[in-house]
């Protein structure tokens, strides 16, 4: 199983973007409603219409009986499944709201085609992933599909943003259906073999499947909860509030497993390298068709995944509620809740491998200045690595000379700069330290090959405490933008920060996963949506994620770009929207630390 790779403040978890049901390519055209007179969401309309609290909900149509198993019988995907298809719909959703989007004509725009003529090439192209993209979401249960909501009437009373509210709603509960079916299979299908748990001693069992079954437990416990809401009225009230019931109460199962997981790969890892009849059973496991063709370390990574999963869901369906209503209020609480669980999972899952690192490196330095203690709980690794520092004055005989550049090692954490001497035998011999929030940086601008991408650092001071510069070569320009973004974070970028509350900026959306390979790089999941603070000629790019604010850097071959400027300002609101109660507590919190200054 490989590991999640944790960028400098990056989530570690795999975040699941949210599914086809939760974001129309077409406002309005993608619900598949049968009353082509109803305007699209976003079309200005009459007051009444525009009206959607839960005031306005019919009465009500209680559920037949046998609804919910019907339903969870026609949960046709495991979890891993359900979340690389809808992803992959949403990416296409994205692409195909960003071409159809309509833009004003002008005099001298092409005229519309004449009734009956062909319509263009690149027209047709995109009616025809239109059609195949509705096609395909037959593969997902829809709220609007199922018999009973068809039956009901219900939808030629709904407005089309109430539509849209309750797939968002009702994809929670399918998707933790799907996520129940895996983490089932989990267990009885892995955990309980007879042939596994023979290759196995009970402490290596616990380390492979720490506490799954109170994960399990809490699942079916939520599921239950929403098999109740559902039972009351197939138009769904609320979920946000069963969801913040049990992430207050609850959830916290799923920090315990997402904090051993260091212990759970390393573990997994171990025997699979070493006890050839676990590998010999695993792989025998896996080949059962109920797998799908699953590996079995996709369902040990469940728990990771669905925590993230689940508060992507509910920023979805916070992006629908009405302003100001009571399901928008819980819609922030449940958020909020779901926002510490992912902290304290990151955090749990970071610790010791940050301490880990910071002994390891501690045993290959040596000090030529007084020495500085390493290891502390408050301090971890955001890069290492060597650059060239460039000596003597520049005139043009030493440009000549091979002694203008001499290897220079550097150790950057996250309050602490270390310049070292490579020795042999990897080792490093610290020559000077400076904290990091004395550090300022400059690029230089190009004076010819031998100067390019030489950028200066300047420590205010330094181990002699005193102010001094350094002169520093990049191998590429990537490699001195990603070293000048860490050794000062908040320097000026080329595009603003999402805080920035500037509607515009480029957007990318990720459309092929990648894993952090360095620390202040970025993991990616696929349908992330991120803002370009800064890139490079030789294709790197330096973005923050909308759903979580996290920043890194990462290839731009994994991206695409988002053309149309009202779909990234769309996409800006609903993170403002999202975010505004954690600025909120934010804010309480200051305040609150005011007051005890005060007194």
């Amino acid at each position: 199983m490989e590991p999640q790779a944790v960028s400098e403040e990056g989530d570690v978890l795999t975040c699941d973007p949210p599914s086809p049901c939760e974001e129309d390519p077409i406002e309005g055209e993608y619900l598949h409603n049968e009353d082509s007179s109803n305007p699209p969401a976003d079309t200005p309309s009459s007051p009444e219409c525009t009206s959607t609290g839960t005031e306005a909900l019919p009465a009500v149509y209680p559920a037949p009986a046998d609804s919910w198993k019907t339903l969870m019988g026609h949960v046709e995907f495991l979890y891993q499944e359900y979340r690389d298809k809808s992803t992959q719909h949403e990416i296409e959703a994205r692409r195909l709201q960003d071409n159809y989007v309509q833009t004003p004509q002008t005099p001298d725009s092409p005229k519309t085609p004449e009734e009956g003529s062909s319509p263009p090439t690149e027209h047709q192209r995109s009616n025809s992933s239109f059609f195949r993209l509705q096609n395909t979401s037959s593969c997902f249960n829809l709220w609007q599909d199922l018999p009973e909501i068809k039956n009901s009437g219900v939808l030629t009373v709904l407005q089309p943003q109430e539509i849209k509210l309750q797939e968002a709603m009702f994809e929670l509960v399918t998707s933790e259906a799907s996520y129940y079916k895996s983490l089932s299979l989990l267990v009885s299908h892995f955990m309980e073999s007879e042939r596994l748990k023979a290759t196995i001693h009970p402490s290596e069992m616990h380390f492979i499947f720490s506490n799954v079954l109170e994960v399990l437990s809490t699942s079916e416990r939520f599921l239950l909860d929403l098999e109740q809401r559902f039972e009351e009225n197939l138009v769904i009230s609320d979920v946000c509030d069963i969801v913040f019931k049990h992430a207050e109460n609850h959830f916290s199962v799923y920090v315990t497993y997402v904090c051993n997981q260091t212990y759970q790969e390393r573990a997994y890892r171990k025997l699979l390298q070493e006890r050839t009849e676990f590998r010999e059973a695993v792989a025998h496991l896996e080949t059962n068709p109920i797998c799908r063709g699953l590996p079995f370390s996709s369902f040990l990574i469940l728990p990771f995944q669905r925590i993230t999963r689940i508060k992507l869901l509910v920023q979805n369906i916070l992006t629908k509620v009405e302003e100001g209503s009571e399901r928008e209020t819980s819609a922030l609480q449940a958020h909020r809740e779901l926002e510490k669980l992912v902290r304290a999972c990151n955090d749990g899952v970071r610790k010791m491998s940050r301490t880990e690192q910071l002994i390891s490196i501690e045993k290959t330095l040596e000090f030529k200045i007084k020495s500085v203690p390493i290891i502390s709980h408050s301090r971890w690794l955001l890069k290492q690595g060597e650059l060239q520092q460039m000596s003597g004055p520049r005139t043009s005989r030493t440009l000549r000379t091979k002694k203008l550049f001499r290897s220079v090692y550097l150790f950057l954490f996250n309050d602490l700069l270390l310049l070292s001497k490579r020795l042999p035998g990897d080792r490093y011999q610290v020559f000077d330290v400076a904290a990091r929030g004395l550090l300022r940086v400059e690029e230089l601008e190009d004076q010819g090959q031998s100067l390019a991408n030489v950028f200066i650092l300047k420590l205010l001071e330094n181990a002699h405490e005193r102010e001094f510069t350094y002169m520093l070569k990049a191998s590429s320009q990537s490699e001195m933008k990603r070293w000048m973004t860490s050794l000062v974070p908040n320097r000026r970028t080329k595009f603003v920060s999402i805080t920035a509350r500037v509607f515009d900026c480029p957007q990318v959306q990720c459309v092929h996963p990648y894993v952090a390979q360095e620390p202040d790089e970025l993991s990616l999941d696929l349908a992330d949506l991120l803002n370009v603070l800064d890139k490079t000629d030789d294709g790197w790019v330096f973005g923050e994620r909308l759903h979580d604010q996290e920043r890194g850097w990462f290839p731009s071959t994994v991206t695409e770009e988002i053309l149309n400027k009202d779909i990234r300002t769309q996409n800006l609101k609903e993170c403002f929207r999202v975010h505004k109660s954690d600025e909120g507590s934010q804010n309480k919190d200051r305040r609150k630390m005011g007051s005890r200054t005060r007194q």
